[in-house]
């Protein structure tokens, strides 16, 4: 396991001590008072802000390559049989999150106008035909040249295979593609580090455009459509699903997650660091160790409904930038594609932002255009990320305590016990203390006694 960067420069560190969030809104406010001082600077700021776009442009190709192959070389053959329940609710939810954004981004749609005159030479996808028919040929490419151009659909496919092949290779190989992707996490994060400063210079660069402030409105009308959209998943589609799953009042047990666990997640913006206040919410509930023990990690890492949401949302206000005619097919086939997506976003700094430009490429919408839709994403992360995280995190905890409450429900028909009372069974039946291991160790290491003849031998 590699050890995390630590700066050693005391600017660098007293920088660190200032919350992440607090340190974005600080970019974004000082963009917007340089803007109105002196809107006539048209080389360094603007600059800045195209820099940091360029940097999250270079290291992109490089992160999903690694990501995707790590997370599926990192998979423990057996395990998956006693979490399916889980995992087909975590994918069920994923599925329902991405189609609800796609209906939003239709009823209510969001356009960035700095974006129109970027790519007048776009050529959309003329229906599924086409996009299947870009697909397959972008799929099949060099990798090294996916990597270099930025074909993040070649890169998908190389990182599923090359990450299915490591599945039977030896554990000191596969740690050595679990170092590569945190040394590539690594250099985002070193990257994300300056996202400061070029939210400022992009926040200045909007203000200073044809439109001036009038552009920060469209920033306002995504947020609100991005949060919608995740307060209808957390409590109307998660709802419906946790109230099949369990047959009775959902409600109970999705407030008591969104209060214990989605506030907490909401403030550290990070599902990894929420990931001890969802183990104690598991053992408050009583649900069995050793099936949270596996679906809370796991949930951490593939649970990802918030980043489906905004995957959608984003690549849709692209779309409709840039004046994109797509059909249901073809957007279904991006709502799919930003399932995938969203399963690889754990654990990296924006890493649904930073997977955007994978579903822009199924509409033909280039790389360069795709990285400014992930540097408004920055600029509107204060907000996003932190309702995205507790959304995502909130529903690790709901939907295994409904797939537990399910199958208790189905032992109990059967007159069976609880996987929990089983638990509970053998936790009493083992020596809890140091005496009583001790004794359960000399006892075992004693030499047995004979058996008494029975009488007839005698």
């Amino acid at each position: 396991m590699l050890e995390p960067f630590k700066p050693k420069f005391p600017l660098a560190r007293s920088l660190n001590r200032v919350p992440f969030i607090l340190q974005i809104v600080a970019g974004m406010i000082l963009g917007i008072v340089i803007a109105l001082i002196y809107p006539h600077d048209h080389n360094i700021l603007p600059m800045i802000g195209s820099l940091f776009v360029k940097g999250l442009k270079s290291v992109a190709p490089f992160l999903v390559f690694v990501l995707v192959s790590a997370a599926i070389a990192r998979h423990q053959t057996g395990v998956q049989s006693n979490i399916k329940p889980i995992i087909t609710l975590y994918i069920i939810s994923m599925l329902c999150a991405s189609s609800l954004a796609l209906f939003m981004s239709y009823t209510f749609p969001s356009v960035f106008t700095e974006l129109q005159a970027a790519d007048g030479s776009l050529t959309p996808p003329k229906g599924i035909s086409e996009v299947l028919s870009n697909f397959v040929n972008q799929a099949i490419d060099n990798p090294f040249t996916a990597l270099i151009q930025g074909n993040y659909i070649c890169i998908l496919i190389w990182a599923i295979a090359l990450g299915w092949t490591f599945r039977a290779a030896g554990d000191t190989t596969r740690r050595v593609l679990e170092d590569l992707a945190e040394s590539i996490s690594s250099v985002v994060r070193m990257v994300i580090r300056f996202a400061p400063l070029g939210v400022m210079g992009l926040v200045y660069n909007s203000c200073t455009q044809p439109g001036g402030f009038a552009n920060l409105l469209n920033y306002v009308h995504v947020v609100v459509v991005l949060v919608a959209t995740m307060l209808i998943v957390a409590f109307g589609v998660n709802a419906i699903i946790v109230a099949l799953t369990i047959r009775a009042n959902p409600f109970p047990l999705i407030i008591t997650c969104c209060v214990r666990s989605g506030i907490t997640a909401f403030f550290t913006r990070s599902s990894a660091a929420n990931l001890p206040v969802n183990l104690q919410l598991c053992e408050t509930l009583k649900l069995p160790k050793s099936t949270y023990s596996i679906t809370i990690p796991l949930g951490c890492t593939i649970n990802m409904s918030g980043a489906g949401v905004t995957i959608v949302i984003m690549t849709m206000a692209a779309v409709h930038t840039l004046g994109i005619q797509v059909d249901f097919w073809s957007a279904l086939l991006m709502c799919i594609v930003s399932v995938l997506c969203a399963c690889g976003a754990s654990g990296v700094a924006g890493g649904s932002l930073m997977l955007i430009p994978l579903a822009c490429s199924i509409f033909g919408i280039s790389n360069d255009i795709a990285m400014q839709i992930v540097g408004i994403g920055f600029i509107i992360g204060v907000i996003q990320d932190s309702t995205e995280t507790a959304l995502n995190s909130s529903t690790d905890v709901l939907f295994t305590a409904a797939a537990c409450y399910r199958a208790d429900r189905i032992a109990k028909a059967k007159g069976l016990k609880t996987q929990r009372e089983l638990e509970d069974a053998a936790a009493v039946a083992m020596p809890s203390t140091e005496e009583e291991v001790r004794a359960a160790a000399a006892s075992a290491a004693s030499p047995i006694a004979p058996e008494k003849k029975d009488n007839d031998q005698q």
